[in-house]
């Protein structure tokens, strides 16, 4: 049966997406020194969405052996990560108003994410997965969800075991990230559907520098040869702009959203680290470019769910 029929992984994307959106507002606002007002709303839009999408996806699923088949699909399955990926930062918000009730969310989705992440090595390791099924957004459950693991650990107080998840998201990345990369050089072109995935796959430079420095709190020596990694995906992402914009809309590319939030956070935690001429202007323009590429994408999806609703 094809993974989460009734409401599929990939959908789980939305609330991350927002989730993103929010933390990049977050960070705005501190640095700024503005409301957090409306960053505070898009948290709990967020958070609305999340749940909502884990009580449709169950009412789908209804079995613990369909949701298993649906983690086992060789192409879907791996979106199962974005449901701890929202959760983790979810639950690191939560424990600013409410710490012991959201370090145990962060907690619980950080073992979650233990046993994603080695199930799908466990996987890779097994054989069996045909090399075109490989994608992009099986950085998701790897390399994704333990660099945000990281980042939300040391934001409710257990640096330690964020450092751990980090070093597990590095070795990862270059575990994972090469049989991708091998894959899209090797073979054909990915499927349709799956080319908004590529934004994925410049996910981790942001992702994990966003990490280092919520476990840090300051620019190192590391910290600067990780923003060259940022810097090269980000141009590669830029090169690929008139791939995508060929693509009809769909909501698939709410998987390109938390990309581009967390290269946006990224950006303003390094302003507010180097405190350049104009820092405050770049950082509205950062601001205002993710907010108008996630509003455009939720306002699409909208009339895309509008539309077929009429049908």
């Amino acid at each position: 049966m094809v993974a989460g029929k009734a409401f599929p992984f990939p959908l789980f994307g939305i609330a991350f997406g927002l989730s993103g959106l929010a933390g990049t507002w977050t960070v705005a606002a501190d640095a700024l020194h503005f409301t957090a007002g409306i960053a505070n709303a898009l948290w709990i839009i967020a958070a609305g969405i999340w749940l909502i999408s884990l009580v449709r996806y169950g009412l789908g699923a209804r079995t613990v052996r369909q949701v298993l088949a649906d983690v086992h699909h060789p192409v879907q399955g791996v979106f199962v990560g974005l449901i701890p990926a929202s959760g983790l930062l979810l639950g690191a918000r939560l424990s600013q108003y409410a710490s012991t009730t959201g370090k145990t969310v962060v907690v619980i989705m950080a073992v979650l994410t233990a046993v994603l992440a080695a199930y799908f090595v466990h996987r890779l390791m097994l054989g069996g997965l045909e090399l075109d099924q490989l994608h992009p957004a099986y950085l998701l459950p790897t390399v994704a969800i333990t660099f945000i693991g990281a980042q939300t650990l040391a934001t409710v107080g257990l640096p330690e075991l964020g450092f751990a998840s980090f070093g597990v998201g590095v070795l990862l990345w270059l575990v994972v990230g090469a049989a991708i990369t091998v894959r899209l050089a090797t073979r054909p072109l990915l499927p349709e559907a799956l080319i908004p995935t590529f934004a994925i796959y410049a996910a981790p430079p942001a992702v994990g520098g966003n990490a280092y420095f919520a476990l840090t709190g300051r620019p190192d020596v590391f910290q600067h040869a990780w923003l060259g990694t940022f810097i090269l995906f980000l141009l590669v992402q830029v090169a690929l702009i008139p791939t995508v914009a060929k693509l009809p809309f769909s909501l698939t590319f709410w998987t390109m959203t938390f990309t581009t939030a967390a290269a946006g956070t990224y950006g303003i935690h390094w302003l507010t680290a180097t405190q350049p001429a104009g820092r405050d202007a770049w950082i509205i323009a950062i601001l205002a470019l993710v907010t108008l590429w996630i509003g455009w994408v939720a306002v699409r999806s909208i009339l895309v769910v509008a539309a077929n609703r009429r049908t």
